[in-house]
């Protein structure tokens, strides 16, 4: 990290996951489901998720997506379901930057209470990869543009 860089306090003070923290998905769908919410889709996603799925990137827009903020949201049923989880995801190796960072969101991070919140509803939690501090700041700073656009949304 450069000398100058404006979060290096961040990076310095003490967490509850200075030790790291496991995580592996088990595409069990706990957080692709629930209460309806946003699944932001940043412009540059669009084009490989319709790719994936073999699909011309105006109907996929289309059929898939809604307008939100920027960019757009991916629709979801009336029960708050993603319309692309139906026993895994049917997206996944393309899923969104959202998806792809969680559980490591900053809402989610921001004490050892919000943590076991969130680890309450997922059984990837503490199984799998053991995600180093510096691995979790990558990733919170990876998603950092993401949290600006959705931020008005969260608990």
């Amino acid at each position: 990290m450069p000398e100058d860089d404006p979060l290096k306090v961040l990076h310095e003070r003490p967490y509850f996951f200075d030790e790291g923290l496991k995580f592996a998905c088990r595409q069990c769908g706990a957080c692709c489901n629930g209460a309806p919410g946003v699944i932001y889709v940043s412009a540059g996603e669009i084009a490989p998720i319709a790719q994936f799925m073999d699909v011309d990137k105006d109907v996929f827009i289309a059929h898939c997506l809604y307008p939100f903020q920027d960019s757009y949201s991916i629709r979801e049923d009336e029960t708050g379901r993603c319309i692309f989880y139906e026993n895994g995801c049917a997206i996944y190796p393309v899923r969104p930057m959202q998806c792809r960072t969680f559980p490591f969101w900053v809402q989610n991070l921001r004490s050892i209470q919000d943590w076991r919140r969130v680890a309450s509803g997922c059984p990837g939690i503490g199984k799998g990869h053991r995600y180093t501090k510096e691995e979790i700041f990558k990733i919170l700073e990876s998603s950092y543009e993401l949290y600006r656009v959705v931020k008005d949304l969260l608990p």
